[in-house]
């Protein structure tokens, strides 16, 4: 059944996001720990990770097509949860506006990990001990918080300036780490002992997460400038960027380090780097890394208080998601997804780096494909033409056989918190 859309989006002077803006957010989002730390927990698959990435890159592009077309048919704040709401009701609206939230705050306790990771490899003392690292990270959340709560305008220079100074770089280090590489780091091609079919999966869980954040651009859709023609440009425009920039440095990586080495480093990137050119080389990546986890942060912070802020604004979410400071910053969603991720981070700090990472990684990605399942057969119950009726089918395929990779304990954890958010929309029904 389909809704009545929300109340007017505010006026165009009022939107602080235009196409570089929006495409900075996309490409910020997606370029984060992802490209920094996933060669770690890649490199127990060898080269045949690179099966992962492959499917990975094709399935992103689609979905990124099909939340092109849903923008242009539903350019209003929330992304997702208005594409679901719209297509199909309130609850599936809800559920998906749920599990998307929780993947965004799993996406920030993951992001600011990494950012613990690459402050490491510049400063090793401050993360010499769990403890050490986890406040590190925390230090680095509650700052992009702060950011946030100065308003959308800030957010998205912040995003904009951090997105060029780790995008440039990525690119050239990717770029320039091609000749350097040794195959012999290639073989075997499958050193897991697994079989292909099973590592395909577990690598298209992984490489996905750093795929997650194409859909960014469509959830501030009030905030963008001529919303429809702006969110479809920039989601496609800035999958594409990310996609080639994150698949081309990692595939490089792994052809620099051995496999055991990359597999303990808690800063591949940067380990490869002063393998290669030196240790200032290395403190150069990490720097970058930081900022490049910084971006991410800011940016997944910005969504996490704009998507429940659109649910509230429907009566599904508590009213308080929705009210806004003086700024225009929805501050209370702000404040709960930075505390939940500040709670994932401590309750999980004794485990290594790269184990607290993959953890995260995997729970946010399994409440991600949700929100990306939904989003296809949105499109494909209320969208129109063939060829992009076709472009949803396929990200709907991709994202059903990522669901296989992600594994048993982030899927159960992932529905024990979607589970948990049906009490709440049962007792905001009962109040309205």
């Amino acid at each position: 059944m389909s809704l009545s859309p929300p109340p007017a989006a505010p006026v165009a002077h009022k939107r602080p996001l235009g196409f570089w803006s929006a495409t900075a957010l996309v490409v910020g989002s997606m370029i984060g720990s992802g490209t920094f730390l996933l060669p770690a927990a890649l490199a127990p698959y060898g080269a045949a990770s690179l099966l992962g990435w492959a499917i990975t890159l094709c399935g992103a592009l689609l979905l990124a097509v099909t939340f092109a077309q849903l923008a242009r048919r539903w350019p209003q704040t929330g992304g997702p949860y208005v594409y679901a709401r719209n297509a199909f009701g309130e609850l599936p609206g809800f559920i998906v506006a749920w599990s998307y939230w929780i993947s965004m705050w799993c996406a920030i306790a993951a992001i600011a990990v990494a950012f613990a990771g690459s402050i490491g490899a510049i400063f090793p003392q401050l993360t010499s001990t769990p403890l050490r690292a986890a406040s590190c990270g925390l230090a680095a959340l509650w700052l992009c918080a702060g950011i946030n709560l100065r308003g959308v305008r800030e957010a998205g220079r912040m995003q904009l300036l951090t997105t060029v100074l780790k995008v440039v770089p990525l690119l050239l280090f990717g770029l320039v780490a091609l000749w350097f590489i040794d195959s012999s780091h290639y073989v075997p091609f499958n050193p897991s002992g697994q079989s292909l079919g099973s590592v395909t999966a577990a690598t298209v869980a992984l490489t996905l997460w750093a795929m997650i954040g194409l859909e960014a651009a469509t959830v501030p859709a009030d905030a963008v400038q001529d919303a429809p023609r702006t969110i479809s440009r920039a989601t496609v425009a800035g999958t594409a960027i990310a996609g080639l920039a994150t698949v081309l440095a990692c595939t490089s990586v792994l052809g620099l380090l051995p496999r055991e080495v990359l597999a303990a480093s808690g800063a591949p990137m940067a380990d490869a780097a002063s393998a290669l050119w030196g240790p200032t080389a290395g403190h150069v990546l990490a720097v970058v890394m930081a900022i490049s986890c910084l971006g991410a942060l800011n940016g997944w912070t910005l969504l996490a208080a704009q998507l429940p802020m659109a649910a509230a604004r429907d009566g599904v979410l508590p009213a308080a998601f929705k009210r806004q400071n003086r700024r225009g910053t929805p501050a209370f969603g702000v404040l709960v997804s930075a505390g939940l991720a500040s709670v994932l981070v401590v309750a999980n700090y004794n485990r290594s780096l790269v184990d607290l990472f993959t953890f995260s990684v995997l729970l946010s990605t399994a409440a991600t494909l949700l929100p990306y399942l939904v989003g296809a057969l949105a499109w494909l119950w209320r969208g129109d033409g063939l060829a992009t009726r076709l472009t949803a089918a396929g990200a709907l395929a991709f994202s059903s056989y990522a669901v296989i990779g992600v594994g048993g304990e982030a899927l159960l954890w992932g529905v024990v918190l979607v589970l948990a958010g049906l009490p709440l929309y049962a007792w905001m029904r009962h109040r309205r």
